[in-house]
């Protein structure tokens, strides 16, 4: 019988930009680290792309990717924070100061 592993609480998590290199408009987000943080930013850039491409969201961010793409934007690393609730919080917090339009709230 194989013992169950405890869920990891303090995964390390990036919190980045996507800016618009057009409107200058940003989007501000959270992802959990694999590998490196910036490798981990670009896989969720990606993973943002390949939304707004396939589904008809009419958020704000995938409005702004269908309409400039992948060259309009350009992904930026703020930080890295250990901990999920952590992050979300300091999410939250870079939210409020750099106010992002792209962000639907």
């Amino acid at each position: 019988q194989k013992a169950t592993r405890k869920r990891r609480s303090d995964r390390k998590h990036a919190i980045y930009e996507l800016f618009c290199e057009v409107t200058g408009e940003s989007y501000i987000g959270v992802t959990v680290v694999s590998g490196t943080a910036l490798r981990s930013v670009r896989g969720r850039f990606n993973r943002h792309l390949s939304r707004a491409n396939t589904e008809s969201k009419d958020w704000k961010l995938c409005e702004s990717l269908r309409k400039y793409g992948r060259e309009g934007f350009t992904p930026y690393l703020l930080e890295v924070v250990r901990g999920k609730a952590e992050a979300h919080a300091r999410e939250r917090e870079l939210t409020k100061l750099m106010n992002p339009v792209l962000n639907t709230l």
